[in-house]
């Protein structure tokens, strides 16, 4: 048994404090971040949207799930970029680079919503 980690959180508990610190990690994103904001905004836009243009099951959860992935890796880059900006100011290439690479990987996940929503609706 791991000693190092409180009773307190296990089982129940500890997807309570899950939940809770999941909670507080969106509030804190919506706050900061307009970019999040934004493709929250579209998400609610256009999921009942893919919902009415899918034709089944799978074309819905693509059309909708697409748009799922925007968030999540928003909010990964955004947890790199608070992570470098906890590092201190200062320009490094290193930062920079980590910085470029979170904002590369939403651009792909917008990429992803394009191509699928494109080649579902040329269907």
């Amino acid at each position: 048994m791991d000693t190092n980690k409180p009773i307190n959180n296990r089982g129940l508990r500890r997807l309570i404090n899950a939940a809770r610190w999941s909670m507080k990690g969106f509030r804190s994103t919506f706050k900061h971040e307009e970019a999040f904001r934004q493709e929250l905004l579209l998400l609610v836009i256009l999921a009942p949207i893919g919902y009415w243009l899918g034709a089944n099951g799978v074309e819905r959860v693509l059309l909708i799930g697409s748009l799922f992935i925007v968030l999540i890796v928003e909010l990964l880059n955004t947890a790199v970029e608070t992570v470098v900006d906890r590092i201190g100011p200062e320009q490094h290439k290193l930062s920079g680079r980590a910085k470029d690479q979170g904002s590369a990987a939403v651009f792909v996940a917008v990429a992803l919503v394009i191509l699928v929503w494109s080649l579902i609706l040329i269907d």
